[in-house]
Order: structure tokens, then C-alpha cells, then sequence
């Protein structure tokens, strides 16, 4: 079973954004000392929790600080940029690192409506998606350069509708959330053609203390409609009731505790979506931990 790594490039309370870039980069060489498979990062703009909203910059980073690992996007969100330019982009990655950029794509169009209306992003997935797939196999009636003798791999980050796009389309898809408990969307990707699964969740190995701050930040944006950076647990801290039932809902969808429960939950997960690769998005706000849970994930499923 291959096991990756997406971040997220988390910011934390008390430290610059620029801690959390350099963080991906650090953490992005230890996942190749690790034998991690991927190492993916995430495309959020002007969201205080998150970073960073250039993902093939950061790419271009953490491929320069690594030498075997794969490096890709998880993903670059396709109504914010151009087809063609995505292509490029990630066309010169592909010639400076040869065999080791890949590149998944989502349709999300801003957190929000400030960001969306910046962004000017535009809702044509299906067509970009099609047109980008034809730039990078080199079947579209313009050439990206640089012409690459393999394409790039294409990943859908996908629910719903966009897991019948890429079963259509032929194409690889990465899942996360509800989707994983809908065996029959699954299953209709598969009959469609879909060729992979990919299945994204979160876990920590460690004390279950390590989940609570990203559930906090996922309640706080359910409630102030910003995404905050990560802070230190407190378990007293003081929630609404509205509050409390985010983070009960998150937790519950956190895989979190000791190796070898993590490993049996990990194992159930794989034989109920039938996943042919993890994708791991742990984070916390102690890094130490979150690095100590790093070593002992790369040795779970192996």
C-alpha cells in the first residue's frame, strides 16, 4: 500500500506565514527520508490558516529540497488559472525534475465571496478539465511548452458530480469525507472507467489531544467564516453549542491514537473504499508531534 503526504502549509499563533512555507519544505524532506510515496501541498488564497496559494511555486520548492520523492498538487483549484498555463507550469516542473511532478486538480472557487470575486475564478470544470488533460498528453491543437516526453500524472480531487467526470474521462481521483462512506459513488466511478482511488483522511499517531486544534479551526470557520490559524489544545476551552458539534464531528472523522489502532482503523478504511493509495492530511499545532507522528505512520501499512 503506497502512503503519502498532503500539508497544507498551516499557519500557527504567534508565527509569521512565512514559518508555515518553510515548515512544508522541512517537512517535505523528512517525508522522503520517511519513504513516503507523495508529498502534495494545497492551493487556499487569503485564508489565515493556510500559508500559502501558490501551489506549483511551492511545488518548484520542496522538489528543489528533495531528490526521489514524488511532488505534486493536491490540488490546483482549475477555475482560478487558465488550462494552459497550469500546463506550462507544471510542464516545466516535469523537465527539471523528470518523473516525479504530479498534478491533481479540484473545482473549488474560493472560500469566500471576497476571495471568489478576486480570484475571478470561473466555473467551467468539466471543459478545463478536458482541455488541460489534452495540453499535458499533447493531443490539444497548441503545443505546451516544454513538450515532455511522459505527461504529467492527472489527479481529480473529486466528489458527487466530478467522480463521474474522471470515471468518464478515464481519470485517477483523490476522495475525502462523506464520500468515503458512499460505497455507490465509489462503485459508479469504477464502472464508469475510472482507473484509482486515492483515499484522503486524517490521522495522527499520538495522544488524541493532537486532533483538537485543527477541529477548533474547522469551527471557527463554520461560525466567523474564516479558517484561523492553528492553536495550542486546551480540552476545557470554552465552545457554543453549535461549536461543539463541529468539533465532535471532526474528531469523528479524525483517525487518531495509538499505532496500532490507527493501523486496524487505517486497514478498515482501505477495505471499505477498496483505496488503492493513502493520502494522509495530518496536522497540529505541536510540530514535534506532528513529526513523531510522521516517522510512525511511514511504517503502518508497509
Amino acid at each position: 500500500m503506497r502512503v503519502s503526504l498532503l500539508d497544507r502549509t498551516r499557519t500557527r499563533v504567534g508565527e509569521p506565514d512565512s514559518a508555515a512555507v518553510r515548515g512544508t519544505v522541512e517537512r517535505a524532506r523528512r517525508a522522503e527520508e520517511l519513504g513516503f510515496h507523495r508529498f502534495w501541498v494545497a492551493e487556499h488564497h487569503a485564508v489565515p490558516g493556510i500559508g500559502s496559494g501558490a501551489p506549483t511555486v511551492l511545488m518548484a520548492a520542496v522538489a528543489a529540497a528533495t531528490s526521489r520523492i514524488r511532488v505534486g498538487a493536491g490540488g490546483v483549484m482549475l477555475p482560478n488559472h487558465r488550462p494552459l498555463v497550469v500546463a506550462e507550469q507544471v510542464g516545466v516542473l516535469a523537465a527539471l525534475h523528470p518523473g516525479r511532478i504530479d498534478l491533481g486538480v479540484g473545482r473549488s472557487l474560493g472560500f469566500t465571496p471576497p476571495v471568489r470575486r478576486a480570484l475571478q475564478a470561473r466555473d467551467s470544470f468539466p471543459e478545463d478539465l478536458e482541455e488541460l488533460r489534452a495540453y499535458l498528453d499533447g493531443t490539444a491543437p497548441i503545443t505546451a511548452r516544454p513538450r515532455l516526453d511522459e505527461p504529467v500524472p492527472l489527479f481529480v480531487l473529486a466528489t458527487g458530480k466530478g467522480l463521474a467526470i474522471a470515471g468518464d474521462l478515464g481519470l485517477p481521483v483523490v476522495v475525502g469525507g462523506p464520500v468515503l462512506d458512499d460505497a455507490g459513488a465509489l462503485a459508479d466511478y469504477r464502472a464508469r472507467g475510472g482507473p484509482s482511488v486515492i483515499v484522503s483522511v486524517d490521522v495522527l499517531v499520538g495522544d488524541p489531544v493532537l486532533a483538537l486544534p485543527e477541529a477548533w479551526a474547522l469551527a471557527a470557520a463554520r461560525t466567523t467564516g474564516e479558517f484561523p490559524p492553528l492553536e495550542p489544545p486546551d480540552p476545557d476551552r470554552p465552545l457554543t453549542d453549535r461549536q461543539r458539534t463541529t468539533v465532535e464531528n471532526a474528531l469523528a472523522r479524525t483517525i487518531v491514537g495509538e499505532a496500532d489502532s490507527v493501523r486496524a482503523q487505517l486497514a478498515d478504511l482501505v477495505a471499505r473504499t477498496g483505496a488503492d493509495e493513502l493520502l494522509l492530511t495530518s496536522s497540529t499545532w505541536d510540530r514535534a508531534a506532528l513529526a513523531r507522528s510522521d516517522a510512525a505512520l511511514s511504517t503502518l501499512l508497509r
